[in-house]
């Protein structure tokens, strides 16, 4: 078909040579966006301004593109485009700028393409934008948010909404947090070797916060939320890809490993099952045997921590063939290995829920009143949860009662309240 353009006589491209186009550069966007993104924040200094970039230069792709043919390297191409476009259109704005700052003069020092050395860098690029995401100068808020927005590519709305906050809010967290990085100057870099601990634990704490509120939601209708679960994995692959540290592995395996209970921790009506009461033919084997594999290489190397730890917690679960054959021994074993890496007293609960089991709910039960006695859990919902139960199985029914209605106060999950409803009920 022929079309008049300007003037002149032009040919369209064939229907299904444009529609190749787009589902390349689609393809193109879904499996590198936030590594070019990582490496145009790098070379343009600014988020907005390398976000903006991105997108000039996927728009420019599908045009030049079906005109010229997919590059060889459609990455570089990508990042090349997507700078010399910002570059482009910082110099338009600075006519009107007697002022044009320090980012300009950043652009005209350096008008060299980069992208000779883009294979070398991209990895180094990612790993700067995960670090500078989680930076702790950032409120813990703002870090998970930036980090799903600018590292696993969620838009603001699908945060929002796992996090039941209104866009708008979000959106200015995330705006607060850029604004911070920028008039702070947190350098956009790899920490050095000496300040790599605190950092990396950082990291792994808002990758595990975003795993948690996929495993087990902090409110709303649903148990879990799986595109949050999927996320953090597939955040903890990519930093153990580029930084294979023993407790990046630790991390990345305890998530497998709880994962794989996921399905068989609800009924297909979406109500809460126990883990001695789930059908433990419904875990997930792969991810089982992959977070086990992993768990192994952590421990090997000496140099684990507290994530590698319950990562190993978690193996024992996974080897017993069913709740009985638990080794509540091991377990106990562990948790205190736990306590003596990082004490908490959300530890000494679960700890004290493994002594019940191995020991009789008295045991564990004169655990957690010493645990609440200290204020320390006073307002979390699980550690009245776990009392009431405890509770009810010594057949004190008047303080199962009163525990069980002090966590449906606190709870704000809909399947976890209709859980201590039901227990109620059963209770008279």
């Amino acid at each position: 078909m022929k079309q008049a353009e300007r003037g002149r006589v032009t040919v369209s491209p064939p229907e299904d040579s444009t529609e190749l186009v787009h589902k390349t550069v689609d393809a193109v966007y879904r499996s590198d966006s936030r590594r070019i993104l990582a490496t145009l924040i790098r070379l343009l200094g600014d988020f907005d301004v390398a976000e903006e970039a991105l997108h000039d230069a996927f728009a420019a792709a599908v045009e030049q593109w079906q005109r010229d043919g997919v590059p060889a390297n459609p990455r570089a191409w990508l990042v090349s485009t997507g700078r010399f476009k910002a570059i482009d259109s910082m110099r338009r704005r600075a006519r009107f700028d007697a002022s044009p700052g320090d980012v300009m003069d950043q652009f005209q020092a350096d008008a060299k393409d980069p992208t000779d050395q883009l294979d070398e860098s991209v990895e180094d690029d990612q790993l700067r934008l995960i670090f500078t995401c989680c930076h702790p100068a950032l409120a813990a808020d703002a870090r998970v948010a930036l980090t799903l927005r600018e590292v696993c590519g969620l838009t603001t709305e699908e945060i929002a909404r796992a996090f039941l906050t209104v866009p708008p809010t979000l959106a200015q967290r995330i705006v607060r947090a850029k604004a911070k990085i920028r008039d702070a100057r947190i350098p956009y870099q790899v920490p050095s070797q000496a300040d790599m601990p605190d950092r990396l634990d950082t990291v792994l704490h808002v990758i595990y916060l975003v795993f948690n509120e996929g495993y087990s939601a902090s409110s709303g209708d649903s148990l879990t939320r799986p595109d949050l679960s999927g996320e953090a994995i597939r955040l903890g692959r990519l930093l153990m890809e580029l930084l294979p540290e023993p407790e990046v592995t630790g991390l990345l395996a305890l998530m497998l490993l709880q994962e794989s209970r996921r399905v068989a921790r609800a009924s297909p009506e979406g109500e809460l099952i126990l883990l001695g009461d789930q059908n433990r033919l419904l875990w997930n084997q792969e991810q089982i045997v992959e977070g086990s594999t992993l768990v192994r290489r952590a421990l090997a190397s000496q140099r684990f921590g507290p994530y590698t730890i319950q990562a190993a917690i978690a193996v024992v679960h996974a080897e017993a063939p069913n709740a009985a054959a638990t080794d509540w021994g091991r377990i106990v074993g562990l948790y205190d290995v736990l306590l003596g890496v990082g004490p908490s007293p959300v530890v000494e609960l679960n700890r004290a829920v493994a002594v019940a089991m191995r020991d009789g709910p008295a045991a564990g039960l004169q655990v957690i009143d010493a645990i609440l006695a200290r204020g320390e859990l006073t307002d979390y919902h699980l550690a009245h949860s776990a009392r009431a139960d405890l509770c009810r199985r010594l057949g004190r029914t008047e303080e199962a009662k009163a525990s069980y209605k002090r966590a449906l106060i606190l709870t704000r999950q809909e399947p976890e309240r209709r859980f201590l409803e039901r227990r109620l009920v059963e209770l008279g």
